[in-house]
């Protein structure tokens, strides 16, 4: 692999979430997700209250090697929508590893991690949560890498 860049999709299924830490006391929380790949970043639909469902999938363009650690790093932010501020909640954040995944599906044309279950957590790391999530890696092309000479 020495030499060569693969290139391929990230697929994220985003399912539900769980026991969301709620903010507000008189209205039902709103949450989204905003997934973050690298500088890539997409947003979830708008769901309702503690327990939401969501069953999206996004998709990222990811290469491997990707030179950077925090390309293989998918961070999933839990917002609450708010109606009438501009200025939506911090709920919680989780932080999925993916660098065996991608390089686990260079070596076999993909990779899957199952739907699994995070703690969704504050800066401060106390619990706020938690989100289940499936990740796959598809392998799409791989390119040798030829040094340039001055």
């Amino acid at each position: 692999m020495e030499g060569e860049m693969a290139n391929g999709t990230l697929e994220v299924l985003l399912i539900n979430a769980r026991r969301l830490k709620d903010k507000n006391f008189l209205v039902k929380m709103d949450p989204y997700v905003l997934i973050q790949y690298g500088n890539q970043v997409r947003w979830s639909s708008v769901a309702k209250g503690r327990n939401p469902e969501w069953n999206e999938k996004f998709t990222f363009n990811a290469e491997y090697p990707g030179g950077e650690h925090h390309k293989y790093k998918l961070i999933l932010r839990i917002m609450d929508k708010h109606k009438l501020s501009c200025i939506d909640d911090f709920i919680g954040q989780t932080t999925i590893y993916v660098k065996d995944l991608v390089s686990m599906g260079v070596e076999m044309g993909q990779a899957h991690l199952r739907p699994t279950k995070y703690r969704v957590v504050l800066p401060n790391q106390s619990y706020a949560g938690e989100i289940s999530v499936a990740v796959a890696f598809t392998l799409d092309t791989i390119a040798r890498i030829t040094p340039s000479t001055p």
